[in-house]
């Protein structure tokens, strides 16, 4: 199902982002990503700190292809529209039930959606 296909749904709303709103995001990702490696922080918290990278990634490729989930399920529609924002696999997609794996989840979406918004000229 393509993401016109989830608006119509009422799924994601139509969003028209800004380089500063994407860099503003990507900046939590990379700051997320730091602190998920502090030590002191016990293994949950980690976890916690490093998904919620994850999904600012997720967050920012979706709104760099014009869309912002509803609230209704929203982690799991950001989740899932990473097959159609950045042409994510099952593999990438599945590794968020995979909580212990966030960082590497994190850095692959970062990476993706980093290069994808270079690409586009900022």
């Amino acid at each position: 199902m393509s993401l016109p296909d989830w608006e119509r749904n009422g799924w994601l709303t139509a969003h028209r982002t800004s380089p500063n709103e994407i860099r503003d995001l990507l900046d939590v990702v990379e700051r997320d990503l730091a602190d998920s490696a502090a030590e002191g922080l016990s293994a949950d918290w980690r976890m916690n700190i490093a998904y919620n990278a994850a999904l600012q990634a997720a967050t920012a490729a979706l709104a760099a292809v014009g869309y912002r989930a509803s609230r209704d399920q929203h982690h799991y529609r950001v989740i899932q529209s990473l097959r159609e924002s950045i042409g994510a696999d099952a593999v990438l997609i599945n590794t968020f039930e995979r909580p212990s794996l966030g960082p590497v989840l994190s850095t692959k979406i970062f990476s993706r959606i980093s290069r994808m918004w270079t690409l586009a000229g900022d």
